[in-house]
């Protein structure tokens, strides 16, 4: 089983005509993603990757069926409007690929993203979700013997629509996951605030990893989000966090696994 996405997914990709939307779209052809449509306007009628493209993703919903969008418009082209015109259209799952949209934007669009009860924004600035396989840790997870349910990755910017608050409920109401891994980064309190989750009401075993942790502060790795201010957003502080949660925390991505096999062990010794 997975979360968010399945069988049933429909993708729109918002952006299919540029150099990025183009390539990652033949990407997941290629993995078996069942994108529907594309849209750029203006490029109504045109084909790319093999996608019809149409005009607007309201046009793309009413003549595919399309529930899910995948969104590559850059932020300085407005992709912004781009998740909220994926939202007036009816779609129920936006993934926001695009990083740096600004925050002032981000606010708008989360008000709107709250107006619209069904409708989950993943992102800004995330590498999407996939079922079963992505990232290095996965991999070692796979190569290790355990397989996953769905992967997701919720984003970098400083504001995004789904935090690790949103999605640990998901995976503890999954019946086929047994095992969550949590994977975070420096700066922000998504960690610590998913961390209290873990303590409220997650029953399931859960391993964490916290990436960043050499980052002197001040300084950004990466994620327009992944910043250190002050005692905020420190590795030692979400580590902190976790462990305080019964999270076991692995030092290493390779480390996970073994972690993941202790929590196995673990579950089969309650039995």
């Amino acid at each position: 089983m997975s979360i968010l996405i399945d069988e049933n997914t429909r993708v729109v990709v918002q952006g299919i005509t540029g150099r990025d939307g183009g390539f990652h779209t033949g990407q997941m052809l290629e993995y078996g993603t069942k994108i529907v449509a594309g849209v750029t306007p203006g490029r109504g009628g045109q084909v790319a990757q093999g996608v019809p493209v149409y005009n607007s993703v309201k046009e793309a919903v009413a003549a595919t069926g399309a529930n899910t969008s995948c969104i590559f418009v850059p932020a300085k082209l407005n992709a912004a409007d781009a998740i909220v015109e994926a939202i007036y259209a009816g779609i129920k799952l936006v993934v926001c690929i695009t990083e740096n949209v600004p925050n002032m934007d981000m606010i708008r669009v989360n008000a709107i993203v709250d107006a619209h009860p069904g409708t989950r924004l993943i992102g800004p600035n995330c590498p999407g979700l996939i079922s079963p396989l992505t990232y290095e840790i996965a991999d070692e997870l796979t190569r290790a013997g355990f397989g996953q349910t769905s992967a997701v990755g919720i984003g970098g910017d400083p504001m995004i629509g789904t935090t690790f608050k949103d999605v640990l409920p998901l995976f503890e109401a999954d019946p086929d996951t047994q095992v969550i891994v949590m994977v975070g980064e420096i700066g922000g309190s998504d960690e610590e605030e998913g961390a209290a989750v873990i303590s409220a009401s997650i029953t399931k075993p859960v391993v964490g990893f916290i990436g960043g942790r050499t980052a002197p502060p001040g300084k950004r790795m990466g994620h327009a989000g992944a910043i250190i201010s002050g005692k905020t957003g420190t590795p030692q502080g979400k580590v902190a966090a976790l462990e305080a949660a019964g999270v076991p925390v692995a030092d290493t991505p390779h480390d996970v696994a073994a972690l993941v096999q202790a929590a196995f062990a673990k579950l089969r010794g309650n039995h």
